[in-house]
């Protein structure tokens, strides 16, 4: 696996970031509120990203450090994230055929920040639009060039499913596997590249928080906290690289944590409330998938994205199917920490979840000072021993997408 992110790039610094509970949420540049105010966000820089890349790019293809320098941030970050997953699951060591890796890309409308510039430096004249925006602006890019830069010539798609988007493409990956059409799988979440108008809109619905934060804007994204006031947005880009157990073993390669089981459903409407019956029928359809039963699952990464109705509608769906197991399962949110990295939140989130596991214990929810329940097992502001052999992973989206992945720690 690997990650960029602003609170901190590459796996090992991530899980130090989780576990000290350094929260990567700052300004976003440019950007406020109505009435003035710095818009509260976690913004990667694109400082020092090509010299991040050059140790990379000698196991990489031919033109992977040209690539590099003519891409957009989301792409550059993605290659980052890819790089060092592909590294560290010995990819650039021995690999199977090109045609057997496989390249899932979470997201839609992953840049649309492309096309907003564009607009404002050509719309009076479009006739100087650069020749590459015809690919630059397409989602489809990432897939294009992240194949080149590591060869990769089996099945690829872009997976949109709004916020659900990284536990959908994670779920894509393993059916590719499990039905034989990939040995192994890249599974990227991009970094989502929005403009002023995207997230405007977020405003204007009511779903974005954080105005009564502006003089602390760490405390701003507070999942399961009384004073919850929205999401916060975040820039991430993470990778998974999935590969069938018998083809891990056979290269030689870590296994970090296998996925249990995993589903997807919708709840057959057009708006962005969630619904506590679908996020409930995805539950349970994810734990039969895995042969588990409630009692099995330790901890749950929820989605928690720090909305009034989204937080409060996740607690009670998780009571109904957990029932009297719930005050015995470990609960947290990682957005308290990197904000809400929508396409790549399920990518990211399952870094995180299998982080914990590895290292035994719970990242905080630091700005959790007043719960909105007491029936749940919340974690606290500070990390905590624990031990984790099932997780499962929340992701629900904008127009009725819910999903949920079951982590198993190490190999199956």
């Amino acid at each position: 696996m690997g990650i960029l992110s602003p609170a901190a790039s590459g796996v090992e610094a991530f899980g130090r970031t989780l576990k000290d509970g350094r929260s990567g949420v700052g300004y976003l540049q440019g950007l406020t509120y109505p009435g003035g105010q710095p818009l509260i966000g976690a913004e990667l820089s694109g400082e020092g990203l090509q010299e991040s890349f050059r140790r990379y790019e000698g196991e990489l293809s031919r033109n992977a450090g040209r690539l590099f320098r003519i891409s957009g941030k989301s792409i550059q970050a993605s290659a980052l994230a890819g790089a060092e997953a592909w590294q560290q699951a010995k990819l650039n060591i021995r690999k199977p055929e090109a045609e057997r890796i496989g390249l899932i890309v979470a997201g839609s409308n992953i840049s649309p920040a492309v096309s907003y510039a564009a607009m404002k430096e050509c719309g009076e004249r479009p006739e100087l639009l650069h020749p590459r925006y015809a690919l630059n602006y397409m989602d489809t890019h990432q897939l294009g060039v992240l194949s080149e830069m590591f060869g990769i010539q089996g099945e690829g798609a872009t997976v949109g499913g709004a916020s659900a988007s990284g536990n959908a493409a994670v779920l894509k990956a393993a059916q590719l596997i499990q039905l034989g059409i990939a040995d192994v799988c890249m599974v990227i979440g991009p970094l989502a590249d929005l403009s002023p108008l995207e997230l405007q809109g977020f405003i204007n619905i009511g779903a974005y928080g954080g105005r009564s934060f502006h003089d602390a804007p760490a405390a701003a994204c507070r999942p399961f906290d009384s004073r919850h006031e929205g999401f916060i947005f975040g820039q991430a880009s993470a990778c998974l690289i999935l590969e069938g157990a018998d083809g891990a073993k056979s290269r030689e390669a870590e296994v970090l944590a296998t996925i249990a089981g995993g589903a997807a459903t919708l709840d057959g409407h057009s708006l962005s409330d969630p619904s506590e019956d679908g996020q409930v029928r995805t539950m349970e359809q994810a734990l039969r998938s895995a042969g588990l039963t409630p009692s099995d699952i330790d901890y749950i990464n929820a989605h928690g994205t720090s909305t009034p109705l989204g937080d409060v509608t996740e607690l009670k769906s998780i009571s109904r199917v957990f029932r009297s197991h719930v005050s015995h399962i470990r609960l947290n949110s990682t957005k308290a920490l990197t904000g809400h990295c929508l396409y790549a939140a399920g990518v990211v989130e399952a870094v995180a979840t299998i982080l914990q596991m590895q290292g035994n214990f719970l990242h905080p929810l630091p700005s959790l000072e007043n719960p909105i329940s007491r029936e749940h097992r919340f974690a606290s502001s500070q990390a905590e021993q624990a031990s984790i052999t099932y997780g499962l992973s929340n992701s629900y989206g904008f127009g009725g997408i819910n999903t949920g992945i079951i982590i198993r720690k190490g190999a199956s």
